[in-house]
């Protein structure tokens, strides 16, 4: 399954790093930035999240929530947001089910059987609950588009 812009995001519940479940429609009537992760304490993983950090301002004046999502238990997202003092949400899908929901499960990470990792993508999701853009990448080490993924949030307001 995959979603695509224009559809509605598939509702979640995930626990975040403090272990409170989490739904997509607690965000409702805000924008929202989806970012799936495939591992925290991954060099990549840590220059994207950090880049999300150092852009909350822009992000909070544009009235949009960023949400990182990653495999990872939230134990282990607890402990990398504190180390990097990351200041918006991670929530953990450590089932995969809302990775493989949104089209964005990798069947095997760096060649590892049995390890399942979210594939690097973005989702901005509007008010509405309709998707607006969409970004996945096959390479985990390719980062987003910030500037990209702030202009479609732009659009929103």
């Amino acid at each position: 399954m995959s979603v695509n812009v224009g559809e509605k995001a598939p509702e979640f519940k995930l626990l975040d790093a403090s272990l409170k479940e989490k739904k997509l429609s607690d965000y409702k009537g805000q924008n929202v930035v989806l970012a799936f992760f495939p591992g925290a304490f991954t060099s990549v993983c840590t220059q994207e999240m950090c880049t999300f950090r150092d852009s909350m301002a822009s992000f909070n004046n544009l009235k949009a929530k960023v949400i990182g999502v990653s495999t990872d238990t939230p134990f282990a997202q607890s402990e990398f947001a504190k180390a990097n003092k990351l200041n918006f949400e991670l929530l953990s899908d450590i089932t995969t089910d809302v990775s493989k929901q949104y089209g964005v499960l990798y069947d095997s990470f760096l060649n590892i059987k049995g390890f399942h990792a979210s594939k690097r993508a973005v989702f901005v999701i509007g008010k509405d609950g309709t998707v607006k853009y969409k970004w996945v990448t096959e390479n985990a080490g390719n980062l987003p588009d910030f500037e990209a993924i702030k202009k479609e949030v732009e659009k929103l307001n």
